[in-house]
Order: C-alpha cells, then sequence, then structure tokens
C-alpha cells in the first residue's frame, strides 16, 4: 500500500516511516500541510496519515480536501496530541477514516493501518 505520513516533527515521521516500511508499505512524506496536498495530488496515495497541528495546511484541512476531491478512493488517519472531543468530531465530519492521539505504540498503527489494506 502507499502511504504518505504528513508529519512536521522529523522524529516522528523517521519513526512513523520506519515501521510502516518494516511492515512493507511505500512511504512518501511530507513535513508540512502544503507538500502533503501537492503529493496527495501528484501521486494518489492509498492511505494519508497526517498530524492535525502543521505549518501552511492543518490535518483538518488535508482530511478535508481529500475526502472533496477523492472521497472513499483514499483513506484518511489522524494522528494528534489533541484528545479534545470538539477536534475528533471535526476530524470525523470531514470524513476522517480513523483517530490516533499521541502518544501511541508503533503496533497501534500498523493493526489500523493493516484495515484499510
Amino acid at each position: 500500500m502507499k502511504i504518505l505520513i504528513a508529519e512536521d516533527d522529523e522524529l516522528m515521521l523517521k519513526t512513523l516511516e520506519f515501521r510502516l516500511k518494516r511492515d512493507g508499505h511505500q512511504i512518501l512524506l511530507a513535513k508540512d500541510g502544503r507538500q502533503a496536498l501537492e503529493i496527495i495530488e501528484n501521486d494518489l496515495p492509498d492511505l494519508v496519515i497526517t498530524d492535525i497541528m502543521m505549518p501552511y495546511s492543518t490535518g483538518l484541512e488535508i482530511v478535508g480536501s481529500v475526502k472533496q476531491k477523492f472521497g472513499d478512493k483514499i483513506k484518511v488517519i489522524i494522528l494528534s496530541g489533541m484528545g479534545q472531543e470538539s477536534v475528533i468530531l471535526e476530524a470525523f465530519r470531514l470524513g476522517a477514516d480513523d483517530y490516533i492521539t499521541k502518544p501511541f505504540s508503533p503496533n497501534e498503527l500498523s493493526v489500523r493501518v493493516s484495515r484499510f489494506k
């Protein structure tokens, strides 16, 4: 599966990349929301894993854009340290397929990603 990871925290980005590559996925990386939207347009990943708080475009803006343009063709998992109910509900209202609150275990992420194969 082709997965885009959009995360502005370099350590988190590399950790997720390492784990998901080990699981056999093709990984694309974006360090901000603008770069993520460009990669989505050009490379059409199967799954987008995005942080909520990023420069240029937030994870919520990415979810809205992806779901408006591609519907269920591209799945989206939101990662966030913000466990606020209003943010979680907004992510799902915009079409997010899953929401993981930081910190989380790489094993949990692997299981959640495998549901979209």
